[in-house]
């Protein structure tokens, strides 16, 4: 499964799942990137993100590499930490929320 069709699903999931947030990592060549996706939609903390809905938030050359689910909403003081991390792809599994 590509990034891109893993962050869709995700997308997905937090539709149905409000209450969580899926934090991504990855690269984009050598520079760490970031990707939070909260009720269906997804932002990049570390790269620009496109305000076209119809287009990637992941960059050209973006390899995720982790996945965590967290308690929404966040608080930048106590942050929870439901499930991982883990890779991308073990989050999309239901056992995981």
């Amino acid at each position: 499964m590509t990034d891109q069709a893993v962050v869709q699903g995700l997308e997905e999931r937090t539709r149905l799942q409000p209450q969580r947030i899926v934090r991504l990592r990855g690269q984009v060549g050598d520079v760490p990137f970031e990707l939070l996706i909260f009720r269906g939609f997804s932002s990049s903390t570390t790269h620009p993100t496109d305000f076209d809905p119809d287009a990637s938030v992941l960059p050209v050359g973006t390899s995720l590499n982790q996945a965590e689910l967290l308690q929404g909403p966040l608080s930048p003081t106590q942050e929870v930490v439901l499930a991982g991390p883990m890779p991308p792809n073990d989050l999309l599994a239901q056992a995981n929320w």
